[in-house]
């Protein structure tokens, strides 16, 4: 009797624990807010917290620290018009170097009424991607036209310059893959490489031996092999030796990518870039990229080269697949913006003379503009950032606009002011700002 009291005494306490468990169980479903204090307590906040995510933490020490030293963000002004050689900011007007308007066809009357007449025939947006419902006449020109100025037989437009470059890398090329760039390459190309999976290798800035060595030593441990290179770097202004690098793709049966964001409209007589520059034939680079927002006065990307190519990108690139197609007054500015450029070549000559005249006066006047070419990008190089910050603040308490590069966009040592000049800039501009600039450097 004793032991069949205990066991059914047992059973009691059983069933009771398990009905306060169910209890608990509804409660909770009941009320999702009541948690196991043991599982919050074991997830730190800064992983469910995004004013403690560390990027965010670094900008507010960033932040605090340039408010001690009493340098105001350079970052964020509010442009209140066109901004090209001059611009107007808190209802003052500046001479601008912040803007890459290199041909000052942002603005230009027939660019603008083209965008304009694409607005009243087409709307502001094509509504769909292109390849369900937002194909329009005046993409088709507009590629056209791209694929003749590079002499290649295709080309293709997508809405944004930074997802050319990571769509197209991240499809053409996988696991198997070397893609080989040089260490100064835009951010949009290392995230197209992160996507594809791709072995990833760079060489030193403009360095075609250590290329040609990397090659000759990896290029048999893989399928495909990409290099990437710029046409003009857009921190330091300078460019590569492309006949050389072609030599290169060719002896190592690589393909050559060259990203024409900042030589296209800059580089050559008549500002077809690069190639135009050196003298190449279009179908001897296998990947031409270039931007619209730039010298074409649009925004958006693009990719010409062959057939197959433009094929495979247009029907399988995650970024122009699956994304809205260009809007048609972009396309349509950017298409008469190239034609502004090839009708009228003297934008592209003041372009080149306001550049070289800009290095070779910073020069004389012992400014350090690093390997600038003096095409489009000059930097002045002055190895702090707070240094750079506080040299922005000053020129623009001159009437002068221009942007600091700052750690970690480059190197603490290489901080530096960059300037971007315009056709439209003048001798006088010039000579103010250099002036400004050497008396504020430190002695």
């Amino acid at each position: 009797m004793a032991v069949k009291g205990i066991a059914g005494l047992t059973g009691q306490l059983k069933d009771k624990l398990i009905q306060q468990a169910l209890e608990r169980k509804l409660k909770q479903a009941e009320n999702p807010r009541v948690e196991s204090k043991s599982a919050q307590s074991a997830v730190p906040e800064a992983f469910y917290k995004f004013d403690q995510h560390p990027g965010y933490t670094q900008l507010r020490i960033i932040s605090e620290g340039g408010r001690r030293l009493g340098i105001e963000s350079p970052f964020f002004k509010l442009h209140e018009g066109l901004a090209g050689a001059t611009t107007t900011i808190d209802g003052k007007e500046y001479i601008n170097f912040a803007s890459y308007n290199y041909l000052g066809l942002n603005g230009h009357p027939k660019v603008s009424q083209a965008a304009k007449d694409a607005i009243d025939r087409y709307g502001i947006s094509v509504s769909a991607s292109r390849v369900v419902s937002g194909e329009r006449p005046i993409h088709r020109a507009l590629e056209s036209k791209l694929a003749e100025v590079y002499d290649v037989d295709a080309a293709i437009v997508f809405v944004s310059g930074h997802a050319t470059n990571v769509s197209t890398i991240g499809l053409l090329f996988g696991p198997k893959d070397l893609i080989i760039h040089d260490e100064y390459i835009h951010n949009s190309a290392l995230q197209g490489i992160l996507l594809s999976g791709a072995k990833r290798l760079s060489f030193a800035h403009n360095d075609l031996k250590a290329l040609d060595e990397i090659l000759g030593n990896n290029r048999h441990d893989f399928e495909r092999v990409l290099i990437v290179v710029e046409g003009i770097y857009s921190m330091d202004g300078d460019y590569p030796d492309l006949p050389e690098l072609i030599a290169i793709k060719q002896r190592h049966c690589a393909f050559l990518m060259v990203d024409e964001a900042h030589s296209f409209g800059v580089m050559g007589k008549t500002g077809l870039g690069i190639r135009e520059h050196f003298g190449v034939p279009g179908k001897d680079v296998d990947i031409w990229m270039g931007t619209l927002s730039k010298s074409l006065a649009g925004c958006g990307g693009y990719i010409a080269g062959e057939t197959a190519l433009i094929e495979h990108l247009k029907c399988l690139a995650p970024g122009f697949l699956y994304s809205v197609g260009m809007p048609a007054p972009v396309a349509a500015a950017s298409l008469v913006a190239l034609e502004c450029m090839q009708s009228e070549p003297d934008r592209v000559t003041q372009l080149q003379k306001m550049g070289r005249y800009f290095l070779e006066q910073a020069q004389q006047l012992g400014i350090n503009t690093g390997s600038s070419s003096g095409l489009a990008v000059i930097p002045a190089l002055v190895g702090s950032s707070i240094k750079a910050a506080r040299l922005s603040a000053t020129l623009f308490e001159q009437g002068v606009n221009v942007q600091p590069i700052l750690y970690p966009a480059v190197p603490e040592s290489a901080a530096r002011l960059r300037f971007f000049i315009s056709s439209e800039h003048t001798v006088e501009q010039i000579d103010f700002t250099l002036e400004s600039l050497q008396k504020a450097l430190p002695k």
